[in-house]
């Protein structure tokens, strides 16, 4: 298989370095002043740095540079990355105290909280994955370094305030109700089937900005185009199923144990 030539994307390790250097110094060496009694498990590090590594693998050599010059279908398996992978790992790595924090202080709540709420976080991120699929922006982020930056760092944005109704950690922003919660993701999973069917079905290449370069990976345009469209509904929906299935089992596990206590009391009294 062709790879490009080796790039280092010096804009993207600097992000990434701030952002695991911020983090582990907060939880180890300020959360022991800051929250004694709750430190921060070695687990939850580990869900937070494997989001980190998701940015990195999404933006870094090769997948970056495959999707910038000759794929859009690895294009949009960047978008998944960075939209619905990275972004609950991101937020479910964050120790409640620390995302009160960052969330909860008088400069981010005022505009977060109101955003952050079911119906506008689907309508923001939805809306935004929609845009930035529009041929003119896609066009924009082959051509332009920095406008594919500005884009990607947007659309991680999108997906950290999509995925607070179901993994915020934050006491000042909780999550929605475990049966909301599923009927947001399900909502999340069933809109990209239109743009998914345009580019799976269609028979005029949607992005000539690409023009023949799939060719280098034995790929027509149309073919790519078509990969990319199964990729946003297949892939990325049963993704989002897998998350429903999860809080599903979870929530259902609760409320037997609630039943369960409930029978006891009722029993010892």
């Amino acid at each position: 298989m062709y790879l490009p030539p080796f790039h280092v994307h010096a804009d993207v390790i600097t992000i990434l370095f701030l952002l695991t250097f911020s983090y582990l110094y907060a939880v180890n060496r300020l959360g022991p002043i800051l929250a004694p009694n709750r430190p921060t498990s070695g687990k939850t590090q580990a869900v937070y740095l494997v989001g980190v590594a998701t940015i990195w693998i999404a933006s870094g050599w090769p997948i970056h540079d495959i999707a910038e010059r000759y794929l859009f279908s690895v294009h949009m398996v960047q978008h998944i990355l960075l939209e619905m992978v990275a972004p609950p790992l991101l937020l479910l790595g964050l120790p409640s105290w620390l995302a009160d924090r960052v969330f909860g202080n008088r400069f981010v709540l005022p505009w977060l909280r109101p955003i952050a709420r079911m119906v506008p976080a689907f309508f923001i991120s939805t809306g935004l994955l929609l845009f930035i699929h529009w041929p003119k922006i896609v066009e924009l982020q082959v051509t332009s370094h920095f406008a594919h930056f500005l884009i990607h760092a947007a659309l991680l944005g999108a997906g950290v305030l999509m995925w607070f109704p179901v993994c915020s950690t934050a006491t000042l922003i909780p999550r929605a109700r475990p049966p909301m919660q599923m009927v947001y993701l399900f909502s999340h999973s069933i809109l990209p089937t239109v743009p998914a069917s345009f580019l799976t079905f269609s028979t005029v290449a949607l992005y000539p900005a690409y023009g023949n370069a799939a060719e280098v990976y034995g790929l027509t345009a149309l073919a790519d185009q078509a990969l990319a469209g199964v990729i946003m509904k297949i892939i990325g929906g049963l993704y989002l199923w897998g998350w429903i299935a999860v809080i599903w089992f979870r929530w259902a596990s609760a409320e037997r144990r609630w039943d369960e206590i409930e029978q006891e009391l009722a029993t010892t009294q």
